[in-house]
């Protein structure tokens, strides 16, 4: 049975928008994301829904609904909505079931599921985006993103205090990678297309789920989070080939053109180390702000994607080179010391 901090009034809602007045057990919590969202299931004759308590103080459930319709007509598999409440921020949603892409990613079955992802991905950058009133991903929101790594990693998580040549040299960094995501072609962008928000479904069917945070942004960034997924690694190699795997299902669908391999792994790369730095300072603060500390388990593997790229542009780029060698010398050793640190 729903627990004393569930809305007395979710599951009377919910209930409601199915036009019946009882369920099959009650209200069973269902495992959330990194928001302020929670998800309970039940079931109404035999078949089991979802509801979500999403704050409208912290979440922007227009911008669910309006991307869900966007991707659905894009040919994206979403959960259905059955019924909203913006003012109280309950939705009634398709219960899509507890199996996520991430464990099915074994070496065997990993080259088709991604292949499969990839499907996902083409129809979610072929979505129409005029009128979709979605936002850009421009340079504010890029330079927001990346003020996380020294705000809440280097300096609240490890306790580095930045002079102003560490700023300076952070910035310089952040600078090229906002560039290069600048000059990308522009896609219907998730922001986190990953194997926790791929959810498998009967005969294998992959579905998308936690998408309102959605804009108009870099044609590799979903791509990156997908194959240099925070929560699971590949050989470079490989993921380098599935990468312009991806590029040529592009080109032949006239989704982009006059892109050397060259210029679009550099784009892919890039992109990679601008959304890691993100995710070091995002996983931080969801440690320091709002308790959840399960997260801090993914920041080895995450610093390993940084020092990854740096280190392969490093040879060709003074500012890449630097940042290494600070990044190894000042945060490493913090890191190392901590409960979660890397071992090496």
């Amino acid at each position: 049975m729903a627990g004393p901090s569930v809305p007395s009034a979710l599951l009377p809602w919910g209930l409601s928008m199915l036009g019946v007045d009882e369920s099959s057990g009650g209200l069973m919590p269902v495992a959330g994301d990194a928001s302020t969202r929670r998800y309970f299931r039940f079931v109404h004759g035999g078949v089991s829904y979802v509801l979500a308590e999403a704050p409208p103080a912290s979440e922007n459930n227009e911008a669910f609904v309006r991307v869900r319709a966007l991707l659905a007509q894009a040919g994206v598999r979403v959960p259905a909505l059955l019924g909203v409440d913006y003012q109280r921020g309950y939705l009634l949603l398709e219960d899509l079931g507890d199996r996520l892409l991430l464990p099915a990613l074994t070496p065997e079955a990993a080259a088709d599921c991604y292949h499969r992802a990839f499907d996902v991905l083409l129809h979610l950058n072929a979505a129409g985006l005029k009128g979709s009133g979605l936002g850009a991903y421009d340079r504010t929101l890029l330079a927001e993103e990346l003020s996380r790594f020294p705000e809440w990693f280097a300096e609240g998580l490890l306790g580095c205090r930045l002079d102003k040549t560490e700023s300076g040299l952070i910035e310089a960094l952040h600078q090229q990678l906002i560039g290069s995501a600048l000059e990308q072609p522009t896609v219907l962008v998730h922001r986190d297309f990953h194997s926790r928000n791929l959810m498998l479904l009967s005969a294998d069917e992959l579905a998308l789920i936690d998408f309102q945070d959605a804009v108009i942004g870099p044609v590799t960034y979903d791509l990156v989070s997908l194959l240099r997924d925070c929560y699971i690694q590949w050989p470079p190699a490989q993921v380098e080939a599935w990468a312009l795997a991806y590029r040529e299902r592009l080109l032949a669908r006239g989704q982009l053109s006059g892109v050397s391999e060259e210029t679009f792994l550099r784009w892919f790369d890039w992109m990679g180390l601008q959304r890691h730095l993100k995710v070091l300072g995002t996983f931080a603060r969801l440690y320091l702000r709002d308790g959840k500390a399960a997260y801090l388990a993914d920041l080895p593997l995450v610093m390993a994607y940084v020092l990854q790229i740096l280190d392969r542009y490093a040879p060709e780029l003074p500012v890449f080179a630097t940042f290494a060698h600070w990044f190894r010398q000042s945060l490493l050793p913090l890191a190392q010391a901590q409960d979660w640190g890397p071992s090496s």
